[in-house]
């Protein structure tokens, strides 16, 4: 039973993989081909961007249990300081792709680091506690950046915390993140086979975390407390890996998000944002990592293809919503895939018996 499970899983990762492998290499031959439109060419890297949001929240929500409100402020702090990194190393690093792998590595850290502040305290308490908490560290990191200024002048590296904007000294100074401006004039560098390699990175993590020992102590928490508790798993622990990786991972897409425009404020950070990467989540199914994917793609682009309809643009993209999210929590539908991937399943057996003859 055991191992049929363990061969269900890794049909259902390798299914993952292959969607997400097959849908870049038809976007990129299209693209050097120049059969994408420009509009369709800007939605690549945002769409890579939300799918790493989206899966790094499923493992925080879906896989762990615990409701998270700001993960869009992760993915801010990633935003500005990998913007703030790959500007600084301009001139001593000149290859674009290794400065935005730089920002997005220095981004997830930073990130990651204040999840670890964060989670520390959080994570012990019960209850709606980490919802409450990431809800006000998403809008209290907003008006931080909102009211931060980060420059160059003869003195070196500036960084101020003031609600006006101060002087610099010299005549080289130079402003790179101001207040609520926020930062223009960004070197747009990210690149679709990056993002498409940052997708790669998350799901080999995610995967990777959910089907280990630790992917299993951290469902056994999600299901009951208690039982963990009771043979020795320490909650806290595994609840605050889950937490920590996840915003790393955010913080990442957050650099590649930032470096893939020209400008960049904090206020593109606030809460809805975080409540549109938990949508993609519910509605792609917790803890189903493909239906995030497939959900972070479609729901970014509805939007997007719609705005020429204006007014009805809102109103189409909550009646989607609604249907989307009634066809997959129906019992019948449910159903007809469970069918379908056994029949997936049957066929590779099939193959693996006539390999083996």
């Amino acid at each position: 039973m055991k191992k049929t499970l363990l061969k269900k899983d890794n049909y259902k990762n390798i299914a993952t993989y292959l969607v997400v492998i097959v849908a870049f290499v038809i976007m990129q031959t299209l693209s050097n081909q120049g059969k994408l439109g420009s509009a369709v060419t800007g939605y690549l890297v945002p769409v890579c961007c939300y799918i790493v949001l989206a899966v790094s929240l499923n493992l925080l929500v879906g896989v762990c249990g615990e409701l998270s409100l700001g993960h869009a402020g992760f993915m801010g702090v990633g935003a500005f300081s990998g913007v703030v990194l790959a500007t600084l190393l301009k001139d001593t690093v000149p290859s674009p792709v290794l400065r935005l792998i730089l920002a997005m590595v220095f981004g997830g850290l930073l990130a990651g680091i204040i999840g670890f502040i964060i989670g520390v305290p959080v994570l012990r308490l019960r209850g709606d506690y980490l919802a409450i908490v990431t809800l006000a560290f998403g809008e209290i990191m907003k008006n931080l950046i909102g009211n931060m200024y980060v420059g160059i002048d003869d003195s070196g590296f500036r960084f101020v915390l003031a609600t006006a904007k101060p002087k610099l000294i010299g005549k080289g100074h130079k402003w790179i993140l101001s207040g609520a401006m926020g930062i223009t004039g960004i070197k747009r560098i990210s690149t679709f086979a990056v993002g498409f390699g940052l997708v790669l990175f998350t799901l080999f993590v995610v995967l990777n975390i959910i089907n280990s020992k630790e992917g299993r102590a951290i469902k056994a928490v999600r299901d009951n407390r208690i039982a963990a508790e009771s043979v020795g798993i320490n909650v806290t622990a595994f609840r605050l890996k889950a937490f920590v990786v996840s915003a790393f991972l955010a913080g990442m897409a957050g650099a590649l998000y930032g470096l893939n425009y020209s400008s960049l404020t904090a206020s593109k950070f606030n809460f809805n944002t975080s409540i549109n990467i938990l949508v993609f989540v519910v509605l792609g199914g917790m803890g189903n990592i493909l239906g995030s994917i497939i959900s972070a793609t479609v729901l970014y682009v509805l939007p997007e293809a719609m705005r020429g309809l204006q007014d009805y643009r809102m109103i189409l993209y909550a009646v989607v919503l609604i249907v989307v999210m009634l066809f997959t929590w129906s019992p019948k539908v449910k159903e007809a895939m469970s069918v379908v991937t056994d029949k997936i399943a049957g066929a590779f057996k099939k193959k693996e018996a006539g390999s083996n003859e």
